[in-house]
């Protein structure tokens, strides 16, 4: 039989339908998904969680006790009624304090204790000696350890308020100037016009070298990638060890003796590999990071037990739709672990400002289990609530539903006869036929010959 040329094989319909279409169903998903999921983040943007302080004490003002900050967070509230893009959670310093330092708020907006003073002490008849009067001020917390943007979001909607609230306290004290009939000059006017100042700070500070509240996401994302790799480089070795695969060292071919044995004892093999190289992958992981790039971080030994846990998971998981899927297990690891994952992550924009498909996803999807677990390890102490029990507890739950799953498919297979390669005598697929005998030999043939 001919070999077959290069056009002869390019003119085969099956082999550009069927690459076709895993090409044309590769980059439709990851377009729609990576896309879809960050295009519009801010008309996306519901119930976005904000501080809201007040400690402003009040002052007496012309007999009666007044506090403006009870009437900035009114307003707030007010405008609050029709836009739900940000869910202002009214607390005390302390408790928002509490909520930054475990990535529970994005940001806050705190009113100060003078507030109502300091506002009132600039329409008094007669202004405190130039130099001595503080003016009123209004400080914008962010929070870049629970994501960069979501906190950027919350800066731009906390100072918006905060400008919002000075305008309107602005128009009241000008009103007042004008009771006193007491001209004002031109510049006197435009500082009661808008007479807060607002003072942006950091609520919660990252280390320097912290990608900006990034790292937990790009060391999270390493983790998903060394669990998917390991597994690909694990199924094809314990292919190859069991014979079912060759091994290309350059124009050099090595396969071994075909080792028939069940799907089952063949994913425990995997698995089992899976594990020791998780030891190794995360040790090697957390030491270029920590080690050699000088990432900022705390709790290495828990860090380095988080690491090796994740790698193993995923990796598990990944051989586990491997054996029940085969080839298209892969691309269905790829779309579940990194196609899905990425945008519902809420690492770089948050789930908040995200469509409802991908809040969904983020639910279950490992990677924004995986992230909020290590924003805890990084930027939080490794506080429990957060987000690392939740993320021991997915990755827990995620362990057992890919043994349950990997096992019961391939002892399924196994019983059904399924087997990867048919044992010796079915090769063929079908029985092997019996030898035919050779016919005894006849008298003259087995005489010997004579002269």
């Amino acid at each position: 039989m001919p070999h077959p040329t290069p056009p002869s094989v390019l003119r085969r319909p099956q082999l550009w339908i069927g690459t076709g279409l895993i090409a044309a169903v590769v980059s439709m998903l990851f377009a729609l998904l990576y896309v879809g999921g960050n295009v519009n983040p801010r008309g996306n943007l519901r119930d976005l969680p904000v501080a809201l302080v007040n400690t402003d004490s009040g002052a007496d003002v012309n007999g009666r006790r007044v506090n403006l900050g009870e009437q900035v967070v009114s307003g707030i509230q007010k405008a609050a009624k029709g836009d739900k893009s940000i869910d202002w959670q009214i607390v005390s310093r302390e408790e928002a304090d509490k909520r930054l330092g475990r990535g529970k708020v994005f940001g806050a907006l705190v009113i100060p204790k003078d507030f109502t003073t300091t506002v009132n002490g600039l329409a008094a008849p007669q202004p405190a000696p130039q130099g001595k009067a503080a003016p009123p001020t209004l400080t914008v917390l962010t929070n870049q350890a629970a994501g960069s943007i979501g906190s950027s979001m919350s800066s731009q909607a906390a100072q918006k308020a905060a400008h919002a609230a000075s305008a309107q306290l602005g128009q009241e004290l000008l009103k007042r100037a004008d009771a006193q009939k007491t001209p004002l000059p031109p510049a006197a006017q435009l500082k009661l016009a808008d007479p807060v100042t607002v003072n942006v700070a950091d609520g919660h500070p990252v280390g320097s070298r912290s990608a900006m509240g990034l790292s937990a996401f790009y060391y999270a994302l390493v983790l998903v990638v060394c669990g998917m790799l390991g597994a690909n480089v694990v199924n094809s070795q314990v292919d190859t060890a069991l014979g079912y695969l060759h091994t290309d060292f350059g124009p050099f071919r090595k396969r071994e003796p075909v080792q028939h044995t069940s799907r089952v004892r063949t994913l425990a093999i995997g698995m089992a590999l899976m594990l020791g190289l998780s030891l190794v992958m995360g040790t090697l992981v957390e030491v270029a990071t920590v080690g050699i790039l000088d990432m900022d971080a705390s709790h290495l030994g828990l860090l380095w037990l988080y690491s090796v846990a994740t790698i193993a998971v995923v990796g598990i998981g990944s051989l586990a739709l491997f054996a029940a899927f085969g080839t298209p297990g892969m691309l269905l690891a790829t779309i579940v672990f990194v196609a899905m994952a990425v945008p519902s992550s809420g690492a770089t924009v948050p789930v908040q400002a995200l469509p409802g498909f991908f809040r969904a996803l983020a639910e279950f999807e490992p990677l924004r289990q995986i992230t909020e677990g290590l924003r805890s390890l990084l930027y939080y102490g490794a506080q429990a609530d957060a987000g690392l029990t939740r993320a021991w507890a997915s990755m827990g739950v995620a362990l057992v539903a890919a043994l349950v799953f990997g096992f019961a498919v391939t002892r399924l297979y196994d019983r059904r006869g399924l087997h990867r390669i048919p044992r010796p005598d079915t090769e063929t697929g079908t029985a092997a036929p019996a030898e035919t005998p050779e016919p005894p030999a006849s008298p003259e043939a087995a005489a010997p010959a004579t002269a």
